[in-house]
């Protein structure tokens, strides 16, 4: 047992350390900070105090061990920014520096920025950075506590390479210097092999001769400070004894360091070098024969050393940076056992059979630990030396090493190991039961950040391709694992599993996704493939009996191949009528002994046959009992059978309940064996974006300025509405100049040129000389759109929106090859700036093909109609995936759909062919057939068309030229139905360029029915699907999750892209957005993309991750478009938004580089004009108690806040009295609790009343991204912590949502106070906090913004006057309403809420209810006061997030 010395805090369980408000402004903390460091103390220009520090030291973190809770305090009352940082110097002391590091991990810790403050005075940080550095080594001084929170705070420093202030410091710690502390025999191995590095080494050391001695004392210490800290640790992982008491200190520590270790290693840069001193110092090999290792105390350090071990063998070339191929990995594990056997050759006889004998016979743990145990310690350790592992033994000298690490050492190094690859092939997709429930790598949803896990993260680099997948892999599988456990969880909860008299499993209650099994039986295990030792596949048939519901029976019946289900094995060992408890541990509760996962084949009908999918009548089945055939993981099937081999028992005969899962969360399967298809193909990620996905090189190296394939003259469509738009598109120009014959109207091909002052100019300006200045000139050509026809439909459709500057930039990034990246703040257009880069790429490059992709099946609807409504040809489009049903069209752009599409246009195709046939007297069938009427065309058509240029062209420049034209043309029959007169006969060109449109519009016939010829020859739906998919279409459109899912299908039928566009890239999971750049094979070798463009904004809400665990110490929410921005990669931001009036951008647009507004949320009239009935376009309104009780928390997370519920109803209600209508109305809130609260409040006091209904939509805000409407209603929630919308990127979603009001309902006194959220509730403050209204008012409005109104404004001092204010307006205008509505019979409404008075305040654990229980005086009754109130825990920000409904993704 660990002694209790140090206490840890168990993992997974609920956090308890956060504070309230009531807490802070109590706080002794809080009264010391008004006293020394508040901004009002600032002003008065105290003197600091060193005392105060040390107390707060000793006092604050050295008395309560670093309480995360007193941590909180410290940081959000700007200690460290107001009194730490600005008396920070050389002189301060232990204690001042220790703040300053526990701190900054706070902020780590709460996702809040963390290096600002120091950005200022990079000489003192480079002074705390020192101090640091010697805190962390000196012996005697900080305790291990201490040290486990300087190797934090390392840590961090390690993880923040993108900082320019951090960078250079952390690079002197992991420079080629720090191999003067590894031993000279390996050094000079390595530098045999890469001769440059033995230069520089040289160089390096002669530098330190030129050195002051304190400057090289300096470079010395930080030039050996990872070999001492290697030291240190070993030297604290050895004093751990095998058995007794420890302090659990130590634990703690070791694994900090192992987490430090595993996150350099991750890092190329880092590791280039440090990995051999890593090796030197055998820290592996030391730590996995530790004590630690065999307590049970060192579960996590045993978790985090396998992770260790995985990157300090990882198959790259730390010198190189280049990825090892499997011939490279054996290649150097042969050379390393024969130099082995070499030295055993020439030094030991009786070692004589190993060195001579092959390789693959001697290369296993088995051999070499029986060829080498007989030796002696001096012996191991000679051979060890010779090869340059260990330090040379003097003479007479004993190995200060005992045997066993000896032995270990020669095994380890030379021993055969599996590659990565192998592993990740064996590795069952299905979590098993000691996966899930194991806490150190699938943490409950309440992780608290304060711990270190097992876990991956995904930071700013990856060292191979390989090793980009493989985090990702990891990642997914676990977080989808926790979803899993929560499902799991649920359903056996509800099940009530109970152990009956007769010891058999009794089920007490039922759930929805899971049923008892009546019978399991395997009925296929094919033979292995070659090469591989697992069953090729494994078959089983589960029977389960349906005696429920009709709707739960249709659901069980309706499972569908490759559905996954999981299969249970539960032994409970509680007896019968057991209640079930959530603190207590669950699986000692339901007696879960084992969990398999299956995927569904299909259902069996009374044959026993699979029930075939399609759209054939599904057989009748009788009876209840339903048998499922499934396929098992054949890896887990192979483990298991291996298991039951030695332990005897069968886990497939003890399968007891089946469970199910939602359609919508159960594709990670299907992800996952992408994700290892990936892993197992030969990746290849086109050159330009290689290093950068990797996160290495320089940022702006895909941007289209630095591609050599830039193309100088593009076709813009029409991109411009004037010729004055575009030339107040392109201010950065210094000249634009106009060529061509054509007048200066649109479209326009223009040419880029960009010319250097020639050699004499930049002479004459020798300050230039260095980089020459650019001269950007414009060569606009405008053009004329040739003909199309004579028909209405065959004019072309136009871009009616003035582009931007920044919009412009962002579409000609968007043409040209590369990588661009836009950034599109709300309301800013990027939705039209994403439909007309993907039309100007359709008009310049019609043989490329472009892929969409998006996160939700909502956006890539919104694009696609938009797509439709520009001049790109319908039979060039396709939309994959489930969500084409919600376009707003009647045309079906689904695969299937398209096909029908195309048989439907045939037809009609050859019925023109038909009425061509007919108007030329031409006899025959010649409509019969696409390929009869290529025939036709050929021979007759354009036979025709041939004749009439030879007989038209005398005609030229005659008089009568225009009347020949008429005459001659053989078509005219043909368009008789087109509007006449079709030829003007007015002059010779026009008539000509008529003529030209008809015979084009001819030829487009022909044309589109040589491409529907293949639908003659394929007969099947989908090879008709897959040619359109592969041929035909030319724009296709899917959600990342049917790219991750449908990936292998894609590429087996040869699609092909050749550009791609992202949209919500910011939303889309890191690994989501790299599949799609894989949805194809390369040619010759490579990769054909020739543009990515990604859009979005990572100033708004990240990927949706439910547990925390993986969001915050994994960083799994970071997208890769948040990566890029990032790592400095060149963005286009969009700097003007015309969605909302401009005073209530001005909450948000604070937090973009420069973001506007256009000019029409200024002129036209519903932004011109006030919000009728309201004082205000925004508002703050302060909510207090209702009844004593602000924030309640019924479940855990699940917050509610009834006062606010009560008043955003009621003013939705009063919007609706005077005339607002409903659908232009939206409640959000920040809280699932709260959104619950809400929908219930309405459904009492209005939801059913015709006078006023439901407001178009209440949801949270995370739900509403990506949405917006006229006027927003917002509740806030938290009366007791600021919560998660101290995320900024929530807050700007909140505040974006709004076109023309937004009424805010909040604790005024918490949120103002929080630093991150100041900009915006500083504008909100301005304002009075008692919401003001204009009751005489009706909308629509007439009183314009700046006009004040007739009447002076009504202040609402709080909820219950608001709430009989509407009461008393509704039945005072009742009778009006009615007559204007029609309505004959009156609805009266509920009483309003009254305030209870004189009475105890119910505890804040109390669910809130809508008022309906509460509403009268009347009708309620007085809760009793609680006995006792606990304080309730409250979580930061991002645990709260945790309880937030995902937004639904596609497909």
């Amino acid at each position: 047992m660990a002694s209790k010395e140090s206490k840890a805090k168990p993992k997974g369980k609920k956090n308890t350390s956060a504070v309230t408000v009531e807490q802070i402004q109590e706080d002794r903390l809080t009264q010391l900070a008004n006293e020394f460091w508040s901004d009002p103390a600032l002003r008065q220009n105290k003197p600091f105090n060193s005392q105060i520090v040390e107390d707060v030291y000793q006092k604050e973190m050295i008395g309560t061990d670093f309480s995360t809770k007193r941590l909180m305090m410290l940081e959000f009352s700007r200690y460290l920014e107001n009194y730490l940082w600005p008396h920070f110097s050389e002189k301060v002391s232990v204690s001042h520096v220790m703040q300053i590091v526990a701190i900054v991990n706070e902020k780590f810790r709460e996702r809040v920025p963390a290096w600002d403050v120091f950005k200022q005075s990079s000489a003192k940080f480079a002074t705390l950075f020192h101090r640091v550095l010697e805190l962390v080594l000196e012996r005697g001084g900080p305790t291990l506590r201490e040290q486990t929170v300087l190797l934090v705070f390392l840590n961090h420093l390690f993880n923040s390479l993108e900082v320019d202030l951090i960078r250079g410091h952390i690079q002197r710690l992991t420079s080629l210097s720090i191999w003067t502390s590894i031993l000279q025999g390996r050094r000079e191995e390595t530098f045999k092999k890469h001769p440059k590095l033995k230069k520089f080494y040289n160089l390096v050391l002669k530098n330190d001769t030129k050195l002051q001695e304190k400057e090289r004392a300096k470079v010395q210490f930080e030039r050996e400070f990872l070999a001492k800290l290697f030291n240190q640790y070993l030297y604290i992982l050895q004093s751990i004894p095998e058995k007794g008491n420890f302090p659990l200190n130590k634990v703690r520590y070791c694994e900090r360091f192992l987490e430090l270790m595993v996150d350099i290693e991750a890092q190329l840069p880092l590791r280039r070098f440090v990995d051999s001193l890593l090796d030197d110092k055998h820290v592996v090999v030391h730590s996995k024969l530790s004590a630690l290792g065999r307590r049970p105390e060192g579960s996590l350090f045993v978790q985090l050393l396998t992770m260790l071990e995985m990157y300090a063998e990882f198959e790259i070339d730390e010198i190189q940076g280049e990825a090892l191929t499997v011939h490279d990995r054996i290649d150097l594990h042969y050379n390393r056992v024969t130099a082995l056997q070499k030295v055993v050759f020439r030094n030991y006889e009786e070692l004589q059979k190993f060195s001579l004998a092959n390789v693959a016979s001697i290369d296993t743990r088995e051999s070499l630990t029986k060829h080498f145990s007989p030796l002696s310690c001096e012996d191991l350790h000679k051979i060890l030396a010779m090869i340059n592992y260990l330090p040379q033994l003097e003479d007479g000298k004993s190995s200060p090493f005992d045997k066993k690490f000896l032995l270990e050492l020669v095994v380890w190094k030379h021993e055969r190991k599996r590659s990565q690859l192998e592993v990740i092939n064996e590795m069952p997709l299905y979590p098993t039961e000691k996966i899930i429930w194991d806490e150190n790598i699938v943490p409950s949803e309440y992780f608290s950040g304060e711990g270190c896990l097992a876990l991956p993260k995904l930071n700013l680099q990856c060292l191979t391709l390989h090793d980009y997948l493989l985090r990702n892999f990891n990642l997914f599988r676990l977080e989808s694992t926790y979803e899993i456990r929560q499902d799991i969880e649920d359903a056996l909860t509800h099940m009530k599993p109970w152990k009956a008299e007769d010891g058999h499993c009794l089920f007490g209650g039922w759930a929805r996704m899971s049923q008892p099994i009546v019978s399991f039986n395997i009925v296929e295990v094919a033979k292995p493939r070659v090469g591989e030792n697992h069953p090729a596949q494994v078959r089983a048939d589960v029977t389960i009996n349906l005696s429920v519901r009709p709707e739960v029976k249709y659901e069980w019946e309706g499972l569908r191949k490759h559905d996954v289900a999981f299969l249970l094995t539960v032994r409970p060992q509680v007896p019968i009528g057991y209640r079930y408890k959530h603190g207590t541990d669950f699986v000692t509760q339901v007696g879960l002994v084992c969990v398999r996962g299956c995927e569904i084949e299909g259902l069996l009908d009374d044959t026993g046959k699979v029930i075939e999918e399609g759209p054939d009548a599904k057989p009748e089945l009788h009876g209840d009992n339903r048998t499922y055939r499934v396929w098992l993981d054949p890896n887990q099937y192979q483990l298991d059978m291996t298991h039951t081999v030695k332990s005897g028992e069968d886990v497939y005969e003890t399968f007891n309940v089946i469970l199910r899962r939602k359609p919508k969360e159960n594709n990670f399967k299907a992800v996952l064996e992408t994700i290892r298809d990936l892993m197992n193909t030969n990746c290849v990620v086109p050159d330009w974006l290689h290093d950068l996905i990797l996160g290495y090189g320089n940022p702006d190296a895909a941007h289209y300025s630095k591609m050599r394939n830039q193309i100088a003259k593009l076709d813009w469509n029409d991109t411009f509405l004037t010729y004055e738009h575009l030339k107040a598109s392109f201010p950065e120009r210094q000249s634009v100049s106009l060529v061509g014959q054509h007048s200066p109207d649109p479209p326009f091909r223009i040419t880029m040129i960009e010319e250097k002052p020639t050699e004499g100019e930049s002479a004459k300006r020798p300050s230039d000389s260095d980089e020459a200045k650019v001269v950007k000139k414009l060569e606009v050509e405008p053009h004329r759109i040739p003909n199309r026809g004579p028909y209405p439909y065959n004019q072309p459709k136009r871009n009616a929106i003035p582009f931007t500057p920044a919009q412009i930039e962002a579409v000609k990034a968007g043409m040209q090859p590369g990588l661009t990246m836009v950034v599109g703040p709300p309301g800013t257009g990027k939705t039209d700036v994403a439909v007309q880069i993907i039309s100007n790429i359709y008009h310049n490059f019609p043989d490329q093909r472009t892929l969409i992709v998006t996160h939700s099946n909502q956006a890539l609807n919104q694009l696609f109609e938009k797509i439709i409504a520009l001049d790109i040809d319908e039979r060039h489009l396709l939309r994959l995936g489930h969500g084409e049903e919600a376009l707003e069209t009647n045309k079906d752009f689904s695969r299937y759909g398209r096909v029908n599409y195309v048989l439907a246009q045939r037809l009609e195709l050859l019925e023109e062919v038909k009425r061509l046939q007919d108007s030329l007297g031409v006899t025959g069938d010649m409509s019969y057939t696409c390929e009869t009427a290529g025939y036709f065309f050929l021979y007759q058509v354009l036979a025709r068309w041939e004749e009439f240029q030879s007989k038209i062209k005398p005609y030229k420049d005659k008089e009568d030229g225009a009347k020949q034209i008429k005459q001659l043309f053989p078509f005219t029959k043909f368009f008789d139905n087109a509007p006449q007169p079709v030829f003007q006969c007015q002059s010779f060109e026009q008539d000509m360029d008529i003529a030209e449109g008809c015979f084009r519009h001819i030829r487009k016939i022909f044309t589109q029915l040589e491409e529907f010829r293949a639908f003659e020859l394929l007969r099947s739906g989908a090879d008709r699907a897959n040619y359109l998919l592969v041929k035909e279409a030319k724009i296709i459109a899917m959600t990342c999750t049917h790219a991750a899912l449908k990936r292998r299908d894609l590429v087996s039928v040869g699609f092909q892209f050749d550009n791609i566009l992202m949209e919500e890239a910011a939303q889309i999971l890191e690994i989501e957005t790299f599949i799609p750049l894989l949805l194809q094979n390369p040619e010759d070798g490579n990769n054909r993309l020739k543009r990515w463009i990604m859009i979005g904004d990572h100033h708004q809400l990240p990927p949706v991750i439910k547990n925390m665990a993986f969001q915050k110490f994994s960083n799994m929410e970071q997208s890769l478009f948040t990566r890029f921005v990032r790592l400095g990669v060149p963005t286009v931001d969009l700097d003007a938004q015309g969605r909302a009036r401009a005073s209530i951008a001005s909450l948000y647009n604070w937090r973009y580089k420069r973001l506007g507004s256009l000019p029409h949320v200024i002129t036209l009239p519903q932004f011109r004009l006030a919000n009728a009935g309201f004082m205000f376009d925004f508002q703050l309104i302060n909510v207090c108690d209702f009844n004593g009780v602000g924030e309640s928390e019924p479940n855990p997370y699940f917050y509610q806040n009834l006062a606010e519920a009560e008043y955003v109803v009621a003013l939705f209600m009063y919007m609706r009295l005077i005339g607002y209508p409903a659908e232009s109305i939206s409640i959000l809130t920040t809280y699932n609790g709260q959104k619950h609260l809400i929908r219930d409040v309405i459904k009492q006091r209005c939801g059913d009343n015709p006078f006023i209904g439901k407001p178009h939509k209440v949801t949270t805000v995370d739900r509403y991204q990506g949405q917006q409407n006229d006027y927003i209603l917002l509740s806030l929630v938290r009366t007791r912590t600021v919560g998660h919308l101290r995320d900024v990127r929530r807050l700007v979603v909140a505040m974006s949502r709004a076109r023309l009001g937004l009424y805010i309902f909040a604790r005024v006194s918490l949120f103002s106070n929080c630093f991150e959220l100041t900009p915006a509730f500083n504008r909100l403050t301005a304002r009075p906090t008692k919401l003001h209204l204009v009751p005489s008012e009706t909308c629509p409005a007439r009183r314009k913004v700046q006009d004040p109104p007739q009447e002076p404004p009504m202040a609402i001092e709080d909820m219950t006057q608001m709430a009989q204010f509407v009461y008393d307006f509704y039945n005072a205008r009742i009778h009006q309403l009615m007559r204007m509505r029609g309505f004959s019979q009156r609805t009266p409404l509920r009483q309003p809420p009254r305030q209870r008075f004189k009475q105890e305040a119910p505890s804040p654990k109390t669910p809130a209810r809508p008022v309906a229980a509460v509403e009268s005086a009347k009708i309620s009754k007085p809760e009793p006061p609680s006995p006792k109130v606990t304080p309730t825990p409250v979580v930061e920000e991002s645990q709260e997030a945790a309880m937030e409904e995902s937004p639904q993704k596609g497909d």
